[in-house]
């Protein structure tokens, strides 16, 4: 294990956190909000030492990094970061335990958006905008940004962005892979500017239309009124639906459609996939919450809005889906363990998973009826090698086994078994709301401190897909060889 490399770039995105921070502070300033400058002045400096030590002291750029020293890079890194980007809500006053701010700050990092606030309309604009420009941020990943604004510090930089981007697979879209995070970087920056744009357009304010524009983008639902999203006008949360299914989409097949490469978004399996999902359950809810609503025209916006929201991990709501009848509840459920596609910012299992997995279950029937016939599993008309599929079928086997040995942990706390497992469900899957004590007018805030870093366990290990975190816990993973 190369520690110094470790430390050098640990430390390089903690300096790169305190220029972030200066965002804020400039929309505190803006709103004459004192108090706020004050603690996101304090929060940058403290990320800004810290970053100097680990990266100048402790820390060498010697250009080795291999696979190992990726993990530990990105676990290590959104650890670091959450730690410190939790400093505002604590100086500031905003939120004064500082589990509850690390639990809030993970939330928005990981594109969760599970909060434990219960007045988020009391908050102020400068801690109302690093609450959304935190999952802004993490939606598309904080060291793919590195890799896209710095100059080139290894040729295997490939195992920092396969570690963090979301996805059974992640290649380059160009050559020079610093031109692939450009781009997709560039891609993001744009729809969350033309959204932005459309919702001011629509009537939202400037700042409204930001804060929600980020949280859209990067599939994240952090509301800023406590009703969520129901008190602005129907034509506003369709824009939002809108942008939720392309935040759920691979950001590779958009660049290709970007540059008039329809074939391989029309060839797409998983995107097709995607697509019916959302239509077939859409559809399903609208017709199982029409006696609630009267009208077919809103119980099709209050469900296909909501479908959405779920499925691409975004978590924004417009009605409280708590008093939905038993069988939408239940598909909501499901659809919270599916996910959007592989290499978009949602979270979630992941679409692609699903279909290697159904895939190669038919392929090893087959094989089991007719055990001399040769078969493999084809993914968008390619050969998926045997590596892939072990890797599919791991990443499951690991996910379910964490998955109850959390939600056994989570056990202990006073809440009834549907709280407890769409508490579990929704921070693993980086959703947000649940149902029940934890439903979209609720909060986490009722949780005991250990239970909310559990659960900020669960959501680091949903955003990285498990491994990354996992491996830390490993102590031949640290070895030097």
């Amino acid at each position: 294990m190369n520690y110094r490399i470790i430390s050098h770039t640990v430390g390089r995105i903690l300096q790169l956190e305190a220029a972030l921070l200066l965002l804020p502070l400039f929309v505190s300033l803006l709103y004459r909000e004192t108090d706020n400058v004050i603690a996101f002045l304090i929060s940058a400096a403290a990320a800004l030492a810290v970053g100097l030590l680990l990266t100048y002291v402790l820390g060498k750029d010697d250009r080795l990094l291999f696979a190992r020293e990726g993990f530990a890079i990105v676990a290590l890194a959104w650890l670091a970061m959450s730690a410190v980007g939790a400093l505002p809500y604590v100086i500031s006053g905003a939120i004064p335990s500082y589990a509850d701010a690390f639990f809030e700050t993970v939330s928005g990092f990981t594109t969760t958006s599970a909060t434990i606030l219960n007045d988020v309309e009391n908050l102020s604009n400068g801690i109302i905008f690093w609450r959304s420009f935190t999952h802004w941020l993490g939606g598309m990943g904080v060291l793919v940004f590195i890799m896209a604004i710095f100059p080139q510090e290894s040729g295997r930089s490939i195992h920092i962005m396969r570690a963090e981007m979301p996805g059974p697979t992640v290649g380059k879209l160009v050559p020079k892979l610093k031109e692939t995070a450009r781009i997709l970087y560039l891609i993001y920056i744009g729809i969350t500017i033309v959204e932005a744009i459309l919702l001011f357009l629509g009537g939202m304010s400037p700042f409204e239309s930001f804060v929600h524009a980020f949280g859209t983008a990067g599939t994240s639902g952090f509301a800023i009124k406590a009703d969520g999203l129901a008190s602005y006008a129907p034509h506003l949360q369709w824009m939002v639906m809108v942008f939720m299914l392309i935040g759920g989409i691979n950001f590779n097949l958009i660049y290709l459609m970007l540059i008039g490469h329809f074939r391989p978004a029309v060839k797409s399996t998983e995107l097709w996939v995607y697509l019916i999902i959302i239509v077939v359950a859409g559809v399903a809810v609208t017709f199982n919450v029409m006696p609630i609503y009267g009208s077919f025209w809103e119980s099709l916006r209050q469900a296909f809005f909501h479908v959405i929201s779920i499925v691409t991990t975004t978590g924004y709501s417009i009605s409280d889906y708590n008093e939905w009848p038993l069988f939408s509840k239940t598909l909501l459920v499901v659809l919270m363990f599916v996910g959007g596609c592989a290499g978009s910012t949602s979270g979630g299992i992941k679409i692609s998973r699903f279909i290697l997995l159904i895939k190669a279950v038919f392929r090893d029937i087959k094989q089991m009826l007719h055990p001399t016939a040769v078969s493999g599993v084809r993914f968008d008309g390619k050969k998926v090698d045997d590596k892939t599929i072990h890797g599919v079928s791991t990443y499951f086997a690991f996910y379910f086994i964490i998955f109850f040995v959390i939600l056994m942990l989570i056990s202990f706390e006073p809440f009834d078994f549907e709280t407890n497992f769409t508490a579990v469900s929704a921070c693993l899957n980086n959703i947000g709301p649940g149902f029940g004590a934890v439903g979209p007018l609720a909060s986490f805030s009722a949780y005991s401190v250990p239970a909310k870093f559990l659960l900020s366990f669960a959501m680091l290990l949903g955003r990285l897909e498990i491994f990354p975190i996992l491996l830390l816990l490993m102590p031949s993973f640290w070895a030097r060889k």
